[in-house]
């Protein structure tokens, strides 16, 4: 299974970017489908955004379609997540998931391997 490593999260005010990335290792990157969820206290893993692991497939959670981009370099075993507009309900911690499969997933539970989370804060 793949090791999973986030990077790219902070402190940004509303309406700002910031970009999240997520680096793999220990396995073959490009047979793993990957997701971004987010998690805040007492709630459930939600999926923000996900891709097959070929990239032809994508999924985007209602509250980010338009403003967030999921990607993925696989040469470089990374994915990203590149986020626009941001709100003061974007804030959480994201983590970085991977499962070896074909297609998309949307729930946590279809994940296998999961990265440390990183804090995102977003100031209004």
């Amino acid at each position: 299974q793949v090791q999973l490593v986030e990077s790219g999260g902070g402190l940004v005010q509303a309406g700002d970017s910031l970009r999240l990335s997520c680096a793999a290792s220990g396995g073959t990157f490009s047979s793993y489908a990957m997701g971004w969820l987010r998690q805040g206290p007492g709630k459930e893993q939600m999926a923000v955004a996900a891709m097959s692991r070929n990239g032809d497939r994508i999924y985007y959670a209602d509250s980010v379609k338009g403003r967030f981009t999921i990607s993925r370099e696989n040469s470089k075993n990374t994915v990203y997540l590149q986020m626009h507009s941001m709100k003061p309900e974007d804030a959480d911690v994201y983590y970085c998931a991977a499962v070896m499969a074909s297609s998309i997933r949307v729930l946590s539970t279809t994940y296998e391997c999961w990265g440390q989370g990183t804090p995102v804060s977003v100031s209004s």
